[in-house]
């Protein structure tokens, strides 16, 4: 077995470790009991933000077109995990999974799959409002946004683009073609925007969307992510209960990042993902596929996977099958973010994927 250091995190390319003491079963178990049934998956590295959290104004080194997954590789693997690996949710990520423009193509590729897997979005809702129709044709279930903020003018400093009015037209869009629940994302920031929790979560309230909070993770190209910055999920909560009733809800969380809240005794609620302050790495399920082929077990791992190039040197599917099983047989017990001596991964998370 070979690595490959190009910038980025080490990628094995050579056949992977034999899994020691693997059980022999098709899905993609780890050696912790975990078995990854959710696949994340990136469909471009590129975005049309420039949210100052993410990456610099001027952006980043996109990858090359011939590095990406074309459609039918991107489609090839999908039902790999699908048909093999016994995967039964796709979230499909970028960067903008919106700039990806045969993004329906492998959507419906996806959707028409036996058994049908659950698929969902994320995106920052720009041109959202122009394709919502066409997502939910389709196969599209439900749809996340990203929004930190409903001031325009916090907007346009945060993202350096003046587009909100943009992503509130694709939130009302999504709404109305039935991509239900419409999930909003925030990212609350001390000194930015943590003054905003309870007006979002008026906002959603009364725009019927569910909002997710969600602490703020060391994932930004220039590794200046910095904890006391960070609005932990205590202080989110403490914030909304100045104004809302919250009381937890009955629902079992099972793998589901967010932690979920009864607003004013439902049936509206709010949940917070709190992967820093309260890592729930012991329940993960989650696989990952970066747009350009590499699978990660973990999205603070170190180490990738390399399925591309493999695929285009013709192994079959199983074999790409037997190299995703081992790759998650090796996933860590946990995220490391709170141990001593933990490194941020090589790739920014607009090049691994939310």
């Amino acid at each position: 077995m070979t690595a490959v250091h190009l910038g980025m995190p080490s990628i094995t390319t050579g056949p992977p470790a034999g899994p020691a003491g693997r059980p022999d079963t098709p899905v993609l178990l780890d050696s912790y009991g975990r078995i990854a049934t959710d696949l994340r998956v990136s469909v471009t590295d590129r975005c049309n933000l420039r949210c100052t959290y993410c990456m610099p104004a001027e952006g980043l080194n996109w990858l090359a077109k011939s590095a990406l997954l074309d459609t039918g590789e991107l489609i090839r693997l999908i039902e790999i995990a699908v048909l093999k690996l016994g995967v039964t949710e796709l979230r499909f990520t970028g960067g903008e999974p919106l700039l990806r423009k045969d993004l329906e193509e492998v959507l419906a590729a996806s959707a028409a799959l036996s058994p049908r897997p659950l698929l969902s979005l994320t995106t920052n809702g720009i041109g959202l409002e122009r394709r919502a129709e066409a997502l939910a044709a389709a196969g599209v279930d439900r749809v996340n946004v990203s929004l930190d903020t409903i001031q325009r003018d916090r907007y346009a400093e945060l993202t350096r683009r003046d587009r909100l009015p943009d992503v509130l037209a694709g939130l009302r869009a999504a709404r109305a073609a039935g991509l239900a629940p419409v999930k909003v994302n925030a990212v609350l920031m001390r000194g930015v925007n943590e003054d905003e929790a309870v007006p979002l979560l008026e906002f959603c309230l009364d725009g019927g969307y569910e909002l997710r909070f969600i602490e703020q993770m060391p994932l930004d190209p220039q590794h200046g992510w910095d904890r006391a910055e960070m609005v932990s999920g205590p202080e989110i909560l403490a914030a909304l209960r100045t104004k809302f009733t919250l009381t937890p809800h009955t629902a079992e969380r099972g793998a589901a990042p967010a932690e979920r809240w009864q607003v004013d005794g439902g049936p509206a609620t709010v949940g917070v993902i709190a992967s820093v302050s309260q890592p729930f790495c012991s329940a993960c399920d989650r696989t990952r596929l970066t747009a350009d082929g590499q699978l990660r077990s973990c999205l603070f791992g170190q180490d990738e996977t390399d399925l591309r190039g493999p695929m285009r040197a013709g192994a079959t599917d199983e074999q790409l099958a037997e190299r995703w099983r081992a790759a998650m047989w090796a996933k860590p017990a946990g995220h490391g973010i709170n141990e001593v001596g933990f490194a941020q991964p090589a790739r920014p998370m607009s090049a691994i994927g939310g």
